[in-house]
């Protein structure tokens, strides 16, 4: 690929961008030297690396590569039967720290998962983990090697510390003791690795020993002692054994290094590919981009494609085609107005493609696989070469003619600016004609007229425009394929305050026919923004219509389920109650053909009838709850004194005491409370027994209110002494007066009549019955008595 178009197209600065992204110097190195490919096989190879590694980064996030430096001449020296140095050692041992941290990240979570393009990679990496904790064991950092890299080491270093110490300690004794008036201060010190001590010069003969050095004013001598000469002598001579002994644990170190010595580089080769192939995937997390799809064909279709240079909140994507039905595109259009940003995003985007990097576009846009691309865009006149701007044009022009071939994608800027706009448009379509001859992909912006009659008389030639709004004076940067583009120069003028007399003048100066082709291009410009704000609208109101369909079609779904529900329910329904009538009328016969002898007692029939009537007013009230008798509003006509209610708010039922006035307000009285509610806040009910608060009491004689007791219109005393069933009734009268019964049964039975008696002489003490008298014949007779309360 031409260095030419590379730096045109800002292809170096993807590069750099991409640099940033890898954590080592030979991965770094990797992405700025890496270019576009022309083989199929490895591009595509590099793109599922690109894919596969922005896949894990999505999973597992970032990886580091670790600062791994070159140690490539170090191991090279390894063959030779060289040493490493502490630094290459240090070196080694991050790189197999590293290593290991990556294999780690690289394993498959679960065995079943599908390898990827980089399973091998990550498989191949050697940590060598005894090797790299030998190497830390041993040294501790570039200065330093540990003590216990060796018993020999070892014992040196303590013979030197001992040394040291005998050192201290007779130096100390001469500071303190004799030479304590030769001193020029009370320090010990050292010069040339020897231990000394500051004499004042006056002083020096005075003191035997060795002079090592001396101040820079001359006062001060530093002298090492003859009685410290033999300690230091000492010293040196450990720490030659010292340096010796280092020497021989680099050496077994890189001996141990030197057997793994193609593991380390297969290694350092391997981290370096995945930290560049990691840094590709995390250029493409950072730019959104996605794999494109590669032919051979020279077909480019770009969905939603953006420039990777320019911010993302304010570039504005494309969508382009070439190379299918037209291998020739002509972009039109007003300056600033974005095609020039059109042409270098098909330029870079098809060198990103074919560098292995993932394009900031959809998914499923295309790519061809080009052997060249020739960009000519921008100025490059040249003073010193005496080339004005059309000189320069005409020199690539002639370049990319003689190199150019099929395999080729061709992108001019303004093609045949900067001379005579007559000869320049003739040279720009011979130019333009001749590449689409040759079969030759190109794409070309321009102000000629001459170039749009061009692509509109071609075939296999496209006229294209970038989008301009002239009421705001500003490019919405669209690129419309098939629409030749105005150069709006007079609307432009227009707006920007330039006299109608001016424009006018202007317009005269133009053929007939050039203004006509103008017109038409307007005309082709206001039926185009109809015609998308009516497919937008279209769309808008079928996706309504969508919405509205899926609705319907979900409702309907409800309803008929909720349908047959209730089909099904009132089947069970209506089979329960078929069933229990079955067994009430079953049992009804049984019980007739058994009160029918003789020695069957009233009492026995007595109580069965009690029960079923229980039974009764129990499906009376369950029904009455499941069906109110009026769920809307009422009117005043609809309610009587009496009539039974529910008071909706309070969830208590009640009877009407009082007819509702002019503003809908009434009395009803719920148990022993009277309260005046408003009409709308009832519901008409069927109710056997009114359900309302009833007073209890506690152990300790204190009135309580209890909600929602149902009282019975019967109650049975049967098989009770006269003081139970006078203590029984005592309370069920109360709570049946309190529930505004209007009469209830008291069921004694015959017997000996001592019950009936002791009964009817406890209700005529009562105030609040108004009559009692036993039942008529059929309704219990003699077993029964009916009690009337006073209203």
């Amino acid at each position: 690929m031409n260095q030419k178009a590379l730096k045109t197209l800002e292809y170096d600065k993807i590069i750099e961008q991409l640099a940033s992204y890898a954590s080592s110097p030979l991965g770094r190195k990797k992405c700025l030297e890496l270019v576009p490919s022309s083989s199929l096989s490895q591009i595509t190879r590099m793109q599922h690396e690109t894919h596969d590694a922005l896949t894990r980064l999505f999973k597992k996030g970032h990886i580091s590569f670790g600062d791994a430096k070159d140690i490539r001449g170090a191991l090279k020296r390894l063959e030779i039967g060289s040493s490493m140095n502490i630094t290459e050692l240090l070196q080694t041992a991050a790189l197999l720290e590293n290593t290991a941290r990556v294999k780690a990240y690289g394993r498959r979570e679960n065995a079943d998962q599908t390898p990827d393009s980089l399973e091998d990679l990550f498989e191949t990496l050697e940590p060598l983990t005894l090797l790299s904790t030998e190497i830390r064991r041993c040294i501790l950092s570039e200065d330093e090697i540990s003590d216990d890299a060796s018993p020999n080491l070892r014992r040196i270093r303590r013979s030197i510390k001992s040394c040291e110490e005998k050192i201290h300690s007779q130096l100390i004794s001469l500071v303190n003791g004799s030479y304590r008036t030769y001193l020029q201060d009370a320090v010990i010190t050292m010069r040339d690795g020897r231990y000394c001590i500051p004499i004042k010069s006056e002083y020096k003969g005075q003191v035997p020993g060795m002079v090592h050095d001396q101040s820079s004013t001359g006062s001060t001598f530093f002298v090492e002692p003859m009685a410290v000469v033999k300690l230091n002598n000492d010293i040196r001579e450990l720490e030659i054994e010292e340096a010796k002994e280092i020497e021989v644990i680099l050496s077994t170190l890189s001996a141990q290094a030197d057997l793994h010595r193609d593991e380390i580089r297969y290694d350092l080769e391997n981290m370096v590919e995945l930290d560049f192939i990691f840094a590709r995937a995390a250029l493409a997390m950072e730019q959104n981009a996605n794999e494109p799809i590669f032919n051979t064909e020279g077909k480019i279709h770009l969905r939603k494609a953006r420039h990777p240079l320019i911010n993302t909140k304010k570039v504005v994507p494309i969508d382009l085609s070439l190379g299918e039905d037209f291998d020739l595109l002509i972009v039109t259009g007003p300056n600033t107005g974005g095609k020039t940003v059109s042409l270098k995003t098909v330029g870079l985007l098809t060198l990103m493609g074919q560098s292995g990097l993932h394009i900031p576009a959809l998914d499923r846009s295309s790519l061809s696989v080009f052997d060249e691309v020739y960009a000519d865009i921008g100025d490059e006149q040249s003073i010193e070469q005496s080339l004005s701007t059309f000189s320069s044009h005409m020199t690539n022009v002639v370049s990319f003619l003689d190199k150019a071939d099929r395999n080729s994608l061709v992108l001019f800027d303004e093609l045949g600016a900067g001379t005579d706009p007559t000869e320049g448009a003739a040279l720009a379509i011979a130019i333009l004609s001749t590449l689409h001859e040759r079969g030759i992909r190109t794409m070309a912006t321009t102000h000629y007229s001459e170039l749009k009659i061009y692509a509109l008389s071609t075939p296999g030639v496209e006229n294209a425009c970038c989008e301009f709004d002239v009421e705001t004076l500003s490019p919405t940067y669209r690129l419309l394929v098939g629409v030749p583009g105005k150069s709006n120069a007079f609307a432009i003028s227009s707006k920007l305050g330039l006299p109608d007399y001016i424009i006018n003048k202007a317009k005269d100066e133009i053929s007939e026919q050039d203004e006509s082709f103008e017109d038409v291009l307007t005309t082709l410009e206001q039926n185009r923004i109809t015609l998308e704000r009516e497919k937008e609208e279209l769309a808008r109101t079928r996706a309504e219509v969508e919405s509205l369909k899926q609705s319907l079609a979900k409702n309907q779904e409800q309803i008929d389920a909720r349908k047959e529900k209730m089909i099904s329910n009132a089947t069970e329904e209506a089979q329960r109650i078929l069933r229990e009538a079955k067994e009430y009328a079953d049992q009804t016969m049984r019980d007739f053909q058994k009160f029918g002898k003789e020695n069957v007692s009233v009492r026995e029939m007595e109580q069965k009838r009690t029960a079923l009537r229980e039974k009764m007013n129990k499906l009376d009230k369950k029904k009455a709850k499941e069906v109110p008798k009026r769920t809307g509003n009422l009117r005043p006509q609809d309610l009587h004194l009496g009539d039974a209610v529910k008071v909706l708010s309070m969830n208590l039922k009640g009877t009407v005491s009082t007819r509702p006035d002019s503003k809908g307000n009434l009395f009803v009285q719920m148990g022993i409370m009277r309260t005046k509610v408003h009409i709308s806040d009832l519901v008409l009910i069927d109710e056997a027994v009114i359900t309302g608060p009833s007073i209890s009491r506690t152990s300790s004689g204190k009135s309580k209110l209890s909600k929602a007791a149902t009282i019975s219109t019967e109650i049975n005393l049967l098989g009770k002494t006269v003081d139970e069933a006078v203590a029984e009734l005592d309370k069920y009268l109360d709570d049946a007066y309190l529930s505004h019964l209007p009469s209830v049964r008291v069921v004694h039975g015959k017997g000996t009549g001592a019950l009936r008696k002791g009964i009817h002489n406890y209700l005529r003490r009562q105030k609040h019955v108004a009559d009692f008298h036993l039942a008529e014949f059929g309704e219990g007779d003699a077993g029964v008595t009916i009690v009337t309360f006073k209203k």
